[in-house]
This record gives C-alpha cells, sequence and structure tokens, in this order.
C-alpha cells in the first residue's frame, strides 16, 4: 500500500502539484466530491447486482421447455408444474402460469402469461432507473463544481491588489478541473453500464417471447 501511495504521489507531484497526494487531490474538489463518490459506490453497487441477476435469467430455457413438452404431452401436469416450481428463472414462472390455465381458451393462456411476463421484466429493469440517474447526475455535479471552483477564482482576483500570481487562483483551478473530471469518471461508465443492461434485458425479453411462443405452439399440436 505504501508503494502505491508513493507511487499516486510521485504521479501528482509530476503534473506539477508538488506534494499533493491523490487524496489531498481528491478534496481539493470541494464538497461536490461527496455526492459524486456516493453516485459511484451506487452505480457500481447496481451495476454489479443487476448484471448477475439478469445474467443468471438469461439461461437458456431448450432444456426445460424439453422437460415440460414431455410431461404435458403425457398429461403429467403436476410433474410440469414441479420442474418449473424448481427452476428459478423469468421462462420457469411464465410456463407455470400457463400450465395453471391448461382447459382455457389459447387466448387465455397466452394473456396470463403475458401478464407474468410483464412482472418479470419488471423485476429485471429494478433500480436502472437509478443507474440513468448516475449518468446524467455525476457529470451535472461535476459541472457545478466547476462553476463553483472558477467563481472561487476569480473572487480571489477581485481581492487582490497586487499583482495575482499562480498560486492565488489554484483552489479555485483544483476544485472546478478536479470536480469535472470526477463527474465525468463516474457519469461515463453509468451510461454504459445502463446501456449495456438494457441490452442484456432486452435479449431476456426476446427469449421470453420465443418461450411463449413454442408453448402456445406446443399446446396446438395435434396429439398422435
Amino acid at each position: 500500500m505504501d508503494i502505491i501511495l508513493l507511487q499516486a504521489d510521485s504521479t501528482v507531484m509530476s503534473s506539477g502539484a508538488p506534494g499533493m497526494s491523490l487524496w489531498a487531490l481528491f478534496f481539493s474538489g470541494g464538497i461536490f466530491m461527496i455526492p459524486i463518490f456516493a453516485l459511484l459506490v451506487l452505480a457500481v453497487y447496481i451495476t454489479v447486482e443487476r448484471y448477475l441477476t439478469i445474467k443468471k435469467a438469461n439461461q437458456s430455457p431448450d432444456h426445460f421447455l424439453a422437460q415440460i413438452k414431455e410431461y404435458v404431452k403425457k398429461g403429467e401436469i403436476d410433474k410440469a408444474q414441479a420442474i418449473c416450481h424448481a427452476t428459478n428463472s423469468p421462462f420457469a414462472r411464465m410456463i407455470s402460469k400457463g400450465i395453471s390455465r391448461l382447459g382455457s381458451s389459447l387466448e387465455d393462456i397466452s394473456a396470463s402469461i403475458e401478464n407474468v411476463g410483464k412482472l418479470e421484466v419488471y423485476r429485471l429493469e429494478k433500480s436502472l432507473f437509478l443507474l440513468a440517474m448516475v449518468a446524467g447526475a455525476a457529470p451535472m455535479l461535476g459541472f457545478l463544481g466547476t462553476v463553483t471552483g472558477m467563481i472561487q477564482a476569480f473572487m480571489t482576483i477581485s481581492t487582490l491588489t497586487e499583482s495575482v500570481k499562480p498560486s492565488d487562483l489554484a483552489g479555485g483551478i483544483y476544485e472546478a478541473m478536479v470536480t469535472t473530471a470526477a463527474g465525468l469518471i463516474v457519469g461515463i461508465p453509468a451510461y454504459l453500464g445502463y446501456n449495456l443492461l438494457v441490452g442484456m434485458i432486452s435479449n431476456v425479453i426476446y427469449r421470453m417471447e420465443v418461450t411463449t411462443t413454442h408453448f402456445i405452439d406446443m399446446l396446438q399440436e395435434p396429439v398422435k
């Protein structure tokens, strides 16, 4: 850890800020660095949690559907439901609802499956609006920090009666630049993560639609 900090210190010193560590550079961004850091933690948590959840939900339902088809054809509805209950996936919950409606019209079965599908999509999209909020709010907070930092720099100039030295403006400029960079560092990955998760959910929705179609087609197959 000491080696990393020494390397970080040397990096900052070589960039023209002698003796300033990364922590000092972080805090030089002012009070706006606190909400930006909080947004970073929130974005990382949501991205990782949703990614794992959606990835688990996106497992191929082909083997599951083959088992369901076999039991339904044999009239072993209880075994088909048991497989659905043992399989923790959106596809299983949709098919389970369809099986529970066997004996009704195909339109009724399809509608009941579709309703469950909507609930599953809602669960998958949970908290994504917060990630979108982070993607938009973090750069805006950084920009706000930039504005306040530049105001501070100009206020310093206005109070000086002698010639202005670079060190007199350093505080305001540091705050302006650091908050801008921090806001973008948080906002850009959050934006990319949001779009990645939306794309994964779209793939799950496609598979849900295909699964529903295959199940309805299976019910319409003639009994041999």
